[in-house]
């Protein structure tokens, strides 16, 4: 059995990046996390990630989903470098300013 990661936001959310990181490098991209600001975690994908049109689907359905897990008192991610891409918790489009 696994360890299940504990510590600050930041440490858990780290964590969740780094078991999804293998899979985005398998299809020759990577992710980075680029902060943490209250209660929303900015990341960035570079390489094949970085304009591929299935990245939203990537970061909604696998990554924040990963994220969610350890760290539950996240409701947002942005995604920095691409223009009004946000997910609320839920993993649907942030409608909000």
């Amino acid at each position: 059995m696994k360890n299940w990661p504990t510590g600050t936001v930041e440490n858990r959310v780290a964590w969740a990046i780094r078991e999804v990181r293998p899979a985005i490098l398998a299809d020759g991209g990577d992710i980075h996390l680029e902060g943490i600001d209250g209660s929303t975690v900015y990341l960035s994908l570079s390489g094949a990630c970085k304009h591929c049109p299935m990245a939203g689907s990537t970061l909604s359905d696998f990554v924040l989903e990963r994220i969610l897990l350890y760290a539950p008192e996240i409701d947002k991610l942005v995604r920095v470098g691409s223009e009004k891409f946000s997910l609320s918790a839920c993993g649907k489009p942030d409608t909000g300013p």
